[in-house]
């Protein structure tokens, strides 16, 4: 005989699951009694929301889908932050969640949440799992569900009592049949050969790269389209670090917070391609401004995404990678930049960054720190950033060449950055990773510096502590006449010490020199490692 939580541990065992992020409870004690069992590996987080961000970091780095587990009632609503964070930035997430006994369901008995309700619209879909003999098709469709498509999160909710059942025998689907569930990867031949056409005839054509062309793994199909045609190339955020940062072709981040040069480029534009980009206010602010002038082709995998915030004339709904791979085949290499690349690649290497060292100052100036910074890791490092100012310092200063930049840039949480850099360590245990996090982000998930040492994860943490939630105090003192209440951070411990008594490694730099020697440092340590920066309170984000 066989119990659905042993069923369970063998499904995650089929889908050859070798590490998840969870914390127990009384609703999830079968599986997990099982789960010590077999030989998958069990992360300890110390709040269930950032197991869903350890998920979701492991997720990004190894591009195969996280899986986070919690109990029910207020373990499970725990996760709901992250697996909406998850939802946001298109991350494929399993999140297995404990449940009461069935016929308690509806009572409102001790820890009971309707968990598949609360997370109905930030899940790609959700199951309360009530007959032990579906669990292994729920779980194939899970996984099927999560990495195909536009990639996202599946819950699946199990009371405690199917975890308890028993049956004779199992057997794992090889794969899901699920009808109505067809997502499209070949984009339509006749859309993209109207969209080879606009290309070709445009005089000034531009690449927008989003965060679609990350999850269809499609950046060298992105950099070949891009050096073969001579196009230049923006991103949103989430499209950071697909095309190298140092090409001539890249002019940048567009949006709020985004390069000069990247923004002109994008309102000057006549044929705009959006690969995997969905294009919110944050990047474009204005669409109706850009596309009066502009053709727009978009691809995008998710068609409810095709159109959402920005007219398109072009639409193509499938697989970046495979989308770009047919583009190619109908364009001309083209031998030589035309005018309009000549201009814009001249305007970048023209272009002056923002910041200089604050030597002598008592405080690291950001932006030509995270320059500089960057010189000195290896060129495919994971830096994850978390939510605020030095998120912007980081997005818009730090050269991205073979590595990935993760971050919430959907849901925008903080709190993010410690435990999905966690994860992306433990995914890529022979990369660097970098956490970049300020004070306020940093103390909303700085309980996790216990799983940091227990899970043996190498991160390094640099911490930018300007003593307020910098980004909100910036918007206070702009547009409400000064007045900045409750964005100052006067309680603030001492970070050096607090990670000291975890027994990880810490330092102070109050200046640029300081902060560049000591990053060296903390780079060549072994364990993990917390650079403390102490930044001017009134530094700007841009």
């Amino acid at each position: 005989m066989i119990t659905g939580a042993e069923i369970m541990v063998k499904c995650l065992e089929s889908e050859q699951v070798e590490l998840v992020f969870g914390y127990p409870g009384a609703a999830i004690c079968p599986f997990y009694d099982s789960l010590s069992l077999s030989n998958i590996r069990h992360v300890l987080v110390r709040q269930e929301q950032n197991a869903a961000h350890m998920a979701s970091g492991y997720a990004r780095a190894s591009g195969k889908p996280g899986v986070c587990v919690a109990t029910s009632g207020p373990g499970a609503t725990n996760l709901i932050t992250g697996i909406a964070t998850a939802y946001m930035d298109s991350i494929p997430l399993i999140a297995i969640t404990g449940q009461v006994n069935q016929w308690l369901l509806g009572r409102d008995v001790f820890q009971e949440a309707d968990i598949t309700g609360a997370c109905e619209s930030f899940t790609k879909h959700s199951y309360l799992v009530k007959d032990l003999a579906d669990l292994p098709r729920v779980f194939k469709e899970a996984f099927h569900i999560a990495s195909t498509g536009r990639p996202g999160p599946v819950l699946i909710d199990i009371p405690t009592d199917v975890q308890t059942a028993k049956t004779g025998s199992f057997t794992y689907p090889q794969k899901a049949e699920i009808a109505g569930y067809k997502p499209r990867t070949q984009g339509h031949a006749v859309q993209v050969k109207r969209a080879a056409e606009a290309v070709r005839a445009a005089k000034r054509p531009l690449i927008v790269c989003g965060g679609g062309v990350v999850s269809a793994a499609a950046r060298e199909e992105l950099i070949s389209f891009a050096e073969g045609t001579r196009i230049p190339v923006v991103s949103t955020m989430m499209g950071l670090g697909v095309m190298p940062m140092d090409s001539p072709l890249y002019l940048g981040m567009i949006g709020m917070h985004g390069h000069e040069n990247a923004n002109r480029a994008i309102h000057e534009s006549d044929c705009i391609l959006l690969c995997g980009a969905r294009v919110g206010d944050r990047a474009v602010n204005d669409p109706e401004k850009i596309t009066e002038k502009a053709t727009i082709i978009h691809i995008d995998v998710d068609p409810a995404e095709i159109g959402k915030n920005m007219a398109v004339n072009i639409p193509i709904v499938g697989d970046v990678r495979l989308v770009l791979k047919s583009l190619s085949q109908q364009m001309v290499p083209a031998g030589e930049d035309s005018a309009w690349t000549r201009r814009l690649k001249q305007e970048r290497a023209e272009f002056v960054p923002h910041g200089t060292p604050q030597n002598g100052t008592g405080f690291v100036e950001p932006r030509s720190f995270f320059r500089a910074f960057s010189s000195l890791l290896r060129e495919d490092a994971i830096l994850v950033s978390d939510v605020g100012q030095h998120q912007i310092w980081a997005a818009s200063s730090f050269n991205v060449k073979q590595g990935r930049f993760l971050t919430s840039g959907g849901l925008g949480t903080m709190g993010y950055s410690l435990p999905a850099s966690i994860g992306a360590k433990l995914a890529k245990p022979n990369r660097q990773v970098i956490c970049i996090c300020g004070d306020g982000a940093f103390q909303m998930s700085l309980c996790e510096l216990a799983t940091l040492v227990e899970s043996g994860a190498e991160v390094k943490i640099i911490l930018m502590q300007n003593t307020r939630l910098g980004m909100v105090w910036e918007i206070q003192n702009k547009w409400y006449e000064g007045r900045c209440p409750a964005t100052q951070l006067t309680g603030d411990p001492d970070f050096v010490a607090l990670a000291k008594a975890y027994g990880i490694r810490s330092v102070l730099a109050d200046s640029n020199d300081s902060a560049e020697h000591l990053a060296r440092e903390m780079l060549e340590a072994s364990g993990p490692f917390l650079l403390v920066c102490r930044v001017d309170p009134c530094a700007p984000t841009l």
